[in-house]
């Protein structure tokens, strides 16, 4: 091989590599700021009973341990998400729950905000699709 070759093919194998770590930065600042949205702005609201989170799911009308249980849906996956193992697991768990909440929004709520499950869909399907690996060894394991 020449030195031109191996210098060509050395560069190349360099820029897979930053182009390799550059991914992983951005799936863990999605997973980052991910789990910080669905714990802090959106779990914690329905965790304490705020009047925003009671209003709402007052308008679904299936009560207060309905607006609880979504709380904790929320605080699990956001949990899920800082987990390496659990993360591509919880983004996919993450994005069927907002497909619920898409029909909530269009059902119950007369189709006000319901665009706003899609804004977090797609990222969540990024971390899904970048970790999937990771998912596919964990459903493995469990048969």
């Amino acid at each position: 091989m020449s030195s031109t070759t191996t210098a060509t093919a050395t560069a190349t194998t360099a820029a897979a590599v930053r182009s390799g770590r550059a991914v992983v930065r951005t799936v863990w600042a999605l997973r980052i700021l991910l789990a910080l949205f669905f714990a802090l702005a959106s779990a914690l609201p329905k965790l304490l009973a705020l009047p925003a989170a009671t209003t709402v799911f007052d308008a679904i009308g299936w009560g207060h341990w309905f607006m609880y249980l979504t709380g904790l849906v929320e605080l699990a996956g956001a949990v899920g998400l800082l987990v390496g193992r659990l993360a591509g697991a919880a983004a996919a768990a993450l994005v069927v729950f907002l497909v619920f909440a898409f029909a909530v929004q269009l059902t119950a709520m007369h189709g006000e905000n319901a665009g706003t499950p899609f804004l977090f869909m797609v990222p969540l399907a990024v971390v899904a699709w970048n970790r999937r690996g990771d998912t596919a060894a964990l459903l493995g394991r469990r048969r």
